[in-house]
């Protein structure tokens, strides 16, 4: 190991050390301020030593406190998952709908039941450790003819976590009605967690995907 001279160069080693982070995850970790900023502490830190620098061991302390501020920064990740999967699971319940449902239940949909289902998700995958998050994905096949809306699965075990499903209801003098609800691995998916009710109409609706 060799020491870099200079107020300039350590700057310059220390802002490539950030750009490294940023290329080595293709983008999906982006410098933020907190780690310029814990960088700038850093420096000014080392700076005050003076001539101390190598006999306190402050080089190893600046390692050290780069390498947290890497690891926290990594720690984004999982909810860059989180929220690509909240993405998924919007999509999936529009293609669920398709072009003829969509247009009637979809402002309802966005104000009433998204949400729910969002909150759901959320209390389901915070229970969850960072590494299992990772290995999360989003069922991409709405059924047309049963309630299947979207599953969450652990890619790892290949076991469902969460089944969000729409049912479709035809109650006496009302008219029908579209029941969303969840299932959870917890319970072997045996409790039926009600999300919230639509109302079609009182003429028969369509086919779902339709």
């Amino acid at each position: 190991m060799y020491e870099i001279e200079g107020d300039s160069m350590k700057k310059w080693w220390q802002k490539t050390l950030v750009i490294s982070v940023a290329l080595l995850t293709f983008g999906l970790i982006t410098p933020n301020h907190e780690i310029w900023d814990a960088l700038e502490n850093g420096q000014a830190s080392n700076n005050s030593q003076g001539s101390n620098i190598q006999t306190n061991n402050q080089p190893n302390t600046q390692i050290s406190a780069v390498v947290e501020q890497e690891i926290s920064t990594e720690d984004e990740l999982p909810q860059q998952t989180i929220e690509s999967i909240l993405f998924a699971a919007k999509e999936q319940s529009y293609i669920k709908f398709g072009s003829r449902i969509a247009p009637v239940i979809g402002d309802e949909f966005e104000d009433r039941i998204f949400p729910k289902i969002e909150e759901a998700i959320q209390q389901t995958l915070t229970r969850m450790d960072n590494e299992s998050i990772k290995y999360l994905s989003i069922s991409n096949q709405p059924s047309q003819n049963g309630e299947k809306i979207f599953h969450i699965t652990n890619e790892e075990d290949g076991q469902d976590l969460i089944r969000f499903h729409v049912r479709t209801e035809k109650r006496p003098q009302d008219g029908f009605y579209y029941n969303f609800h969840y299932h959870t691995v917890e319970d072997q998916f045996v409790a039926h967690h009600t999300l919230g009710d639509i109302y079609w109409s009182k003429n028969t609706p369509p086919k779902w995907l339709s």
